[in-house]
């Protein structure tokens, strides 16, 4: 019997040998990227703590099941970035340097090789669980772990972060130019309408005849889902955000549990934050799951995703990492897909699904957010992507190569669209992004307070991106080119000024119809209605051809309150102003879970 055969019998204690002797011969023993111990704790069911007890017993090596607290001058680890790959911690015990190792299979025979050789030495080591060795590896090096998480991109690229020079005199002279740029049209009547308005129709016509551009194009259709076959997969890390979520933590974790990837090659990691205790309670409940790891994140500042999952990131194992929020429901093949599109195409580091909500029929703001969605994440980004201009991100969904996304500098801890950012940073530094066609159900705000407290911070956060990329607008233009240069502008600058422009046009437009008669319009009017017409027509298209994808021309009617959704966005700019002001790192956490999806919404052809 093979060396490894044997110690699976001693594992499994009598089972089965030859029913599981056939996922060795297909996925092979310790093959580089997943262990035989780790296959072993999933094909037995023993959990992982069992597992490493019996190759413990068997190796003839003492095993605990937590490793003891270790003083932070006990352990040294020469670099943050290594923390996924460590399997062993050395420190004093007894009078004596004891190595806490969690053994690799390969490892396990050669130690119970040496030990055999030299009996003494096997009061040297330990076995310990890897859960417990990370825990304690995060625990004695924490302080280390947060001061990269906040200064990883700040300390290597800080043109390129919202951290240090984004300072209180820079935004507030941010806020004054937009104030400034919106009084100056509400003013029109009283100006140069001849100059005026035309340059502000740019600034409305413009991004509208994008979204024009993008409602008529045909964006990919779907691939057929992958072999579900056994197949050579590279491990993938899915990290999950978490704070006060204790209530999604179930329906989640069942969730990620249909996600179709060899569940020995899973690697999802939740991060909660330290003080969101019954959150806490939640994860460990799901911990059964060998899939499953749980990273607290301690307290501190910023307050932000970004900064946890910057934490976490050092501890990934997988070539790949996805993101998902609290309340995603992503397609069980999803993570297949990506890794196929990846292994296709080396030349793509970045790959973001495609949202869909799922309780659009609960009222007509849900039916208006479902719209967006609908066009932004169905046809809007898939045309930026093939354009290969820059792609803002969203939130949640997106895949990475974990390599890439370490040598950009991971997320922006600072900055509260961390997405939208990061997409920028992969175009400046001509990383490749793409579109998957692939969804993931998305829950939205269901009532005024929480789409207000989620539009504010994503206002805020692109009025970030537009600030930091443009503190050296040369060096942005070489980085990204002049046509990445002026669709970032205009395409950013639009989901800033979009809101407030529509509010004064149609002000300013109502004043003159009244002042002058109706039957009196000047070329300045008829600018204006052009501006209207476009800066309308164009995001309201895109939302029906974007539900038309869908088959949700229920939702059509809904569209029509699009003007009334635009007053939302300019009061939402309004308050992301005053709180880019006054506490620009502040993250107005979403609650999610309030309003659940009907069959119907959750049925969405995948």
């Amino acid at each position: 019997m093979s060396q490894d055969l044997l110690l699976m019998s001693a594992i499994l204690r009598g089972g089965d040998i030859n029913k599981h002797a056939n996922l060795m011969d297909e996925d092979g023993a310790d093959d580089g990227d997943v262990d035989l111990i780790h296959r072993l704790t999933w094909i037995s069911g023993l959990g992982e703590t069992e597992v490493m007890a019996r190759a413990a017993q068997w190796a003839s090596l003492a095993f605990v099941p937590e490793m003891p607290a270790l003083q932070r001058n006990d352990v040294d680890v020469s670099e943050v970035e290594q923390a996924a790959s460590c399997r062993a911690l050395v420190a004093p015990l007894g009078g004596r340097d004891v190595f806490f190792v969690a053994p690799r299979f390969s490892e396990v025979i050669a130690l119970r090789e040496l030990t055999w050789r030299d009996p003494g030495l096997a009061r040297h080591f330990c076995v310990v669980p890897r859960r417990s060795l990370t825990a304690q590896l995060v625990a004695v090096m924490e302080e280390r772990f947060a001061a990269e998480a906040r200064g990883r991109l700040r300390d290597r690229w800080p043109m390129a972060s919202a951290a240090g020079e984004l300072r209180f005199g820079m935004r507030l002279g941010f806020a004054l130019l937009m104030l400034a740029i919106v009084a100056a049209f509400g003013l029109a009547p009283l100006l140069d309408r001849t100059l005026l308005m035309p340059v502000a129709s740019l600034l409305l016509v413009v991004p509208g005849a994008m979204r024009l551009a993008a409602a008529l194009s045909r964006p990919a259709a779907a691939a057929p889902n992958p072999a579900t076959g056994p197949q050579t997969l590279p491990i993938y890390s899915v990290l999950v955000p978490l704070r006060d979520e204790a209530h999604m933590v179930s329906t989640l974790a069942a969730a990620l549990r249909q996600l179709d990837y060899p569940p020995d090659r899973l690697d999802i990691i939740f991060a909660v934050e330290a003080d969101s205790a019954e959150t806490l309670g939640a994860v460990r409940a799901e911990l059964s799951d060998p899939r499953f790891r749980l990273v607290p994140i301690p307290p501190g500042s910023p307050r932000t995703k970004p900064k946890a999952m910057n934490f976490v990131l050092p501890l990934a194992r997988g070539a790949y990492l996805a993101v998902y929020d609290a309340e995603d429901v992503p397609d069980p093949q999803q993570l297949r897909r990506a890794a196929e599109r990846f292994a296709a195409e080396p030349g793509i580091d970045c790959l973001q699904a495609e949202l869909v909500v799922d309780n659009a029929a609960e009222n007509p703001l849900t039916a208006l957010f479902a719209g967006e969605y609908a066009g932004q994440f169905g046809l809007m980004l898939p045309l930026l992507a093939r354009l290969n201009l820059p792609m803002p991100l969203g939130g949640t969904s997106n895949h990475f190569r974990v390599a890439a996304l370490k040598e950009v500098g991971g997320w922006d801890a600072y900055n509260v669209t961390e997405d939208a950012d990061l997409g920028v940073r992969f175009a400046r530094l001509r990383y490749r992004t793409a579109t998957l066609p692939s969804r993931t159900l998305e829950e939205a705000p269901h009532r005024l307070g929480p789409w207000l407290r989620q539009r504010t911070r994503w206002m805020k956060g692109w009025m970030q991106t537009l600030i930091v990329h443009n503190r050296h607008p040369r060096g942005f233009r070489r980085d990204i080119g002049w046509r990445g240069f002026i669709a970032f502008q205009i395409y950013v600058g639009s989901l800033i000024l979009s809101g407030p422009l529509h509010v004064v046009f149609l002000a300013v437009l109502g004043l003159s119809v009244l002042g002058r008669g109706a039957g009196h319009p000047d070329l300045s009017d008829a600018i204006v209605c052009l501006a209207l017409a476009v800066g309308y027509g164009g995001p309201l298209l895109l939302a029906l051809a974007g539900l038309e994808r869908l088959g949700r021309r229920d939702l059509f009617a809904a569209q029509l309150l699009l003007p009334f959704y635009w007053l939302l966005h300019a009061l939402a700019a309004g308050l992301a102003l005053i709180d880019l002001v006054r506490r620009p790192y502040f993250w107005a956490k979403t609650t999610h879970g309030a309003g659940r999806p009907t069959p119907r919404d959750s049925a969405v052809d995948q």
